[in-house]
């Protein structure tokens, strides 16, 4: 067998049921980047992983594990449509904008558009958030531990396995979003007493 179709169809076999649904995992070899992911529209259904398998294959199978389970739970999680204060403004942004086509009126257009742009921006930085990382961490660390692996022994795989990507990548420095969420993997798997406070996980 294709030893990317291989690695394809194990990966899709240790997928919570949503994320075999939902995602899409294609191969791109000529990315700089081991894994990357393009933020999900509203109107597509498919959420696409493009792996360069070239480099993904350096990676042990544990680390793979854990980083393609915390991607497709982190993309799993983001609703265009759940019901808050976001959705609202970009909603009305988008009827307003409609709306204001059929009347031809270019500042009702500008307008509506601006509020639209603001509700679209405000779910971008939602998915984005500390917390929202944090919560896709420990999410594919609870989808682990149901395919045989023990918490502390896949936090420790998503630990070493956001160090050998950067690595691999050629980056030197994490953001601090990264920072935060090694220091959050550190915690629980044992490796430091030091949590992160929750005032920054919040964040």
């Amino acid at each position: 067998m294709n030893p990317e179709l291989s690695e394809t169809t194990r990966l899709l076999d240790i997928m919570p049921a949503s994320g075999r649904m939902m995602t899409k995992i294609v191969g791109k070899n000529q990315q700089p980047t081991i894994i990357e992911t393009t933020f999900p529209l509203p109107w597509k259904n498919d959420r696409v992983i493009y792996l360069n398998f070239d480099l993904w294959m350096n990676l042990p199978k544990g680390q793979r594990d854990l980083i393609m389970l915390r991607t497709v739970n982190w993309l799993c999680e983001i609703q265009w449509f759940k019901p808050n204060l976001n959705q609202g403004i970009f909603a009305v942004g988008l009827i307003g904008v409609i709306s204001q086509l059929s009347e031809a009126d270019v500042v009702g257009i500008l307008v509506a558009g601006g509020l639209s742009t603001i509700g679209l921006i405000k779910i971008w930085q939602n998915n984005h958030s500390t917390q929202t990382e944090l919560a896709a961490d420990e999410m594919a660390i609870r989808v682990a531990t149901r395919r045989g692996y023990q918490q502390a022994e896949a936090a420790n795989y998503l630990l070493q396995g956001i160090e050998n990507v950067a690595k691999i990548e050629g980056r030197n420095n994490f953001n601090f979003t990264e920072l935060v969420r090694c220091q959050n993997l550190r915690a629980i798997a044992g490796l430091s007493p030091v949590a992160v406070p929750e005032k920054v996980k919040k964040e």
